[in-house]
């Protein structure tokens, strides 16, 4: 069976975007993104949120060819445009594209029958409401958590009020030179 793997972004006080969804608390580098590009090497799907799609949309699929991008930028563009997007959303249109799934309805019972086709692992994008979905479902496996040394005060959180308990093991650790830590913590 395929793992389904959140990889998201925090404050220090849990919110995942300022109250309008402005990232701009989160300061981005390349050693960040270069270890981001490892986490994709067991992964060959990524789901979103249909926002989260769009924003991402709107810069990987051509960011390798820009003249100034970075091994790392490079590799995830490639492995951004290789993958199976898998957008979890009741607005979006079907789409022509062989390797973009659209979820709109009875999403557990989806997301629990993708995890059991061939292929790698699931890596889930951020994406709060697409998240909290396929977490009230018990449906990830593990956890990346970037919490950035910024303090929002209020935004969009990433865990939002829930009678779901989950107890976690914490099984890797990784700080960046930005201040930036990142917890890999693991159901169990």
């Amino acid at each position: 069976m395929r793992n389904l793997i959140l990889i998201a972004h925090t404050s220090l006080d849990g919110f995942v975007a300022a109250p309008n969804g402005e990232l701009s608390g989160f300061v981005a580098s390349d050693e960040n993104l270069e270890f981001v590009w490892r986490l994709t090497d067991t992964a060959d799907a990524a789901m979103f949120g249909r926002k989260s799609y769009q924003l991402l949309e709107s810069y990987w699929p051509t960011a390798a060819g820009r003249s100034n991008a970075t091994k790392a930028e490079i590799g995830y563009s490639n492995w951004y445009n290789a993958a199976e997007k898998i957008v979890l959303s009741k607005t979006m249109e079907k789409t022509n594209s062989s390797n973009i799934r659209i979820i709109s309805d009875n999403v557990a019972d989806e997301i629990g029958r993708v995890k059991q086709l061939p292929g790698k692992d699931i890596l889930i994008f951020g994406s709060p409401a697409a998240f909290q979905t396929v977490f009230e479902a018990g449906l990830v496996n593990s956890y990346w958590i970037f919490i950035n040394p910024v303090i929002f005060g209020e935004g969009i959180p990433l865990f939002k009020a829930s009678k779901t308990k989950v107890n976690l093991k914490l099984a890797a650790i990784k700080q960046f030179a930005n201040g930036e830590l990142a917890l890999h913590y693991i159901s169990g």
